[in-house]
């Protein structure tokens, strides 16, 4: 049996290398996959590889920032599933890297928090008014909190995170009682993001490497596949958590 069968699952940002990752795991499982974002095509060519799979998957142009375009969506799946089961945003966040914290413009600084927090907002808020009513429910979030980046200027990329992790903490407070669960997923960095074009990028994915346990770094598929699980009844008790997928580079006691 599927892991997510008969499930209905949103991913924000399906269009992306990790949200495009963890809608393939989730449609291979045998979710319903909606893959929102803001532009087609990319959308269509993940939907095209899970339907090419034996899966199903819709897609549909949705800006995470928008209030009113999130609601009518959210509205939109369970008028036509009858429910959301998961939600994850995994959209890109802005993000000015390799520009020194004494030369950072304050817009600069806080566009990546601003766009985490608002956006993940809005898509967890959307769910968890259709999960509410059914009492059960999982919204995912990825990022997470982790050691300071060292050797690399990364503006406020990890500020966005460690906000959003301030979020699942209150989520998984107020949600918990209605059964819905709030998990995120922590890697240390996926390598695989990285445009080959990337300055300094040997440099960075060596500095990821170095304190991980397991000698290597996290892929896709690590992800795809924690996702799931997370998502799935067998994480039916882990909430106000995060699942650590990120070879041991980031340790906690």
């Amino acid at each position: 049996m599927q892991m997510l069968e008969g499930k209905t699952a949103v991913v924000y940002g399906g269009g992306g290398t990790i949200g495009g990752a963890v809608a393939r795991a989730f449609g291979r499982e045998g979710a319903t996959v909606f893959l929102a974002g803001r532009t087609q095509e990319p959308l269509d060519a993940v939907a095209g590889d899970i339907r090419s799979a034996g899966g199903t998957a819709e897609t549909a142009i949705v800006d995470a920032m928008d209030e009113d375009a999130v609601r009518e969506h959210a509205d939109a799946v369970v008028g036509h599933t009858g429910a959301i089961d998961v939600s994850m945003n995994v959209i890109t966040h802005p993000y000015t890297h390799g520009t020194p914290f004494s030369e950072l413009g304050v817009e600069d600084f806080m566009a990546p928090a601003q766009t985490a927090l608002r956006s993940n907002f809005l898509t967890a808020r959307a769910a968890a008014r259709h999960m509410i009513p059914r009492a059960k429910g999982a919204i995912l979030h990825f990022g997470g909190t982790g050691a300071p980046t060292t050797g690399y200027h990364i503006g406020g990329t990890q500020v966005a995170f460690d906000a959003v992790e301030s979020l699942r903490r209150l989520m998984s407070a107020e949600l918990g009682r209605h059964g819905i669960r709030v998990v995120s997923l922590v890697t240390g960095g996926i390598a695989e993001t990285f445009p080959e074009d990337t300055p300094g990028r040997d440099e960075i994915e060596a500095g990821m490497l170095e304190p991980a346990l397991l000698g290597r770094l996290a892929t896709l598929d690590d992800v795809g596949n924690a996702a799931v699980f997370a998502a799935s009844d067998w994480a039916g008790a882990v909430t106000a958590a995060t699942v650590n997928i990120s070879c041991g580079a980031i340790v906690d006691f």
